[in-house]
């Protein structure tokens, strides 16, 4: 088929008044495709108009088009139980020609981004290797549009309070606050509304008022318009998660700021400069945060279980046991948590001070103990510990107790502690004699025992003098 080229210099050679046969000769085609130009007048090339196999299949592939809800796999393998022998590129190729399951392609819009503007957040799912263990983690993101600087963080969920963490992390981050935030009509952010006429929960509204900034919403469909922040997510999985692994959660966050130091300054071709270099110009057009900014925490009220721990977000954290049964409030930060305590306990006393524990991520439950928060308890002695006293005391009937502890019907402990009553209560020489004894003869009877020692006691030891016969009276 000769190109536009060739038939734009036939038809234009002829109009010079030039033959045909000279033509064809000048440029080396034959008289026959010369004459079919000059005939069509037309310098664009004719399609190549070819019916395709499935023209007659086209109601059919319509309706399985339909039933298999737009999985062209499953039409073509309809298709081929049905009878109709095709490849399924070229159902493929058919289904893009009739616009069939297409949807109409539109151009990209193109955006333009002052400095200091706009920051566009949005959150993705990835997932880490945390402790050792793959797990899902919700990843946060803001981008200044302008210079692309990126600030990225990750948690075990994303919630109101995880939002107010990451964008008070990021201004910080950025030394600065943009006049807007884009984000992708997130329930975490909007009451109702979608686009221009999305309306922000009056508690995250107010929040970003605190920080200088308001939170705007790109209308429904129109996901080019927060494109930065999208594109990075793929940066971020592809490029930050793989290979990585992590102790903790504040490990990540810590390896994740250190790596959005280190991108930034990587040359951009599209920009043609490096992030860091545009943000020391979009540095200047944000607005100076406030002297002071809260770190935003969660309130809740607990009630101290029996044990003296108080349960936050599915964690034990320790308490001093008077709080037990007594409602306290719990005030968490991303870091910490702290207990107050409950009212009602004097100022004096050491269990009125705030109790502080390091903030778990995890969502393993831990039990978080603190020293000096629960009183030691005295474990009871244990029968090793009743012979290691009559040891101390009479050794020489040692043998005596270890076979008592083993032969006796009663509680061995109960049993070893009369015996040290004996030994303690009673001269030691008539113990060890009567013990002795029993030991020969295989008694283990305490009651026999006690009166074995006494008989000895009351003839050894309490022998008194004969008294004086009375006279005879007259």
């Amino acid at each position: 088929m000769l190109s536009r080229e060739l038939r734009t210099a036939i038809l234009q050679m002829a109009a010079r008044g030039m033959a045909k046969r000279a033509i064809a000769r000048e440029l080396g085609i034959s008289r026959v495709s010369v004459r079919r130009v000059l005939r069509s007048q037309q310098s664009r090339p004719p399609g190549i108009e070819r019916a395709s196999k499935l023209e007659v299949h086209r109601d059919e592939i319509l309706e399985l088009h339909r039933t298999c809800r737009g999985n062209l796999v499953r039409v073509h393998e309809e298709l081929q139980v049905r009878g109709v022998e095709i490849s399924y590129p070229t159902l493929t190729a058919f289904c893009r020609r009739e616009e069939i399951g297409q949807k109409p392609k539109q151009a990209a819009g193109r955006y333009r981004f002052v400095p200091g503007k706009e920051l566009q957040h949005d959150t993705s799912p990835h997932r880490a290797k945390i402790a050792g263990h793959q797990r899902d983690v919700q990843t946060a993101s803001s981008v200044l549009p302008f210079s692309g600087s990126l600030f990225f963080e990750s948690f075990p969920r994303f919630r109101r309070f995880e939002c107010k963490v990451h964008l008070t992390h990021a201004v910080t981050y950025f030394d600065g606050s943009p006049d807007q935030v884009m984000v992708d009509n997130t329930h975490v952010i909007v009451l109702r509304g979608t686009g221009a006429s999305m309306v922000p929960v009056p508690e995250m509204a107010a929040f970003g008022k605190r920080l200088g900034f308001d939170f705007v919403a790109h209308e429904k469909g129109d996901a080019n318009r927060s494109a930065h922040v999208e594109r990075g997510f793929d940066f971020i999985e592809n490029n930050f998660f793989a290979g990585r692994s992590f102790r903790d959660f504040d490990d990540l966050n810590a390896q994740g700021r250190e790596w959005c130091d280190r991108v930034a300054h990587r040359y951009i071709h599209s920009r043609r400069a490096r992030p860091v270099e545009l943000f020391a110009l979009e540095r200047h057009h944000l607005e100076p945060l406030p002297r002071w900014l809260p770190e935003p925490y969660q309130s809740a009220w607990r009630i101290v279980d029996v044990e003296a721990y108080v349960r936050f977000d599915n964690h034990h954290y320790s308490v001093f046991e008077d709080w037990i049964g007594r409602e306290v409030r719990v005030r968490a930060t991303l870091e910490k948590v702290v207990v107050e305590p409950p009212r009602g306990l004097g100022k004096s006393r050491k269990q009125s001070q705030d109790v502080e524990h390091r903030r778990i991520l995890l969502p393993e439950p831990f039990r978080i103990t603190v020293p000096g928060h629960h009183r030691s308890r005295q474990r009871k002695p244990t029968t090793e510990q009743e012979l290691q006293r009559i040891e101390r005391l009479a050794p020489e009937i040692l043998d005596y107790a270890r076979d008592l502890r083993r032969r006796t019907k009663r509680q061995p402990t109960i049993v070893l502690r009369h015996l040290l009553r004996m030994i303690r209560e009673y001269p030691r020489q008539p113990v060890i004699d009567a013990v002795r004894e029993a030991h020969h003869y295989g008694l283990y009877e305490l009651d026999r025992l006690d009166s074995m020692i006494l008989r000895r006691i009351g003839t050894d030891y309490f022998r008194f003098d004969d008294e004086p016969e009375d006279d005879d009276e007259g």
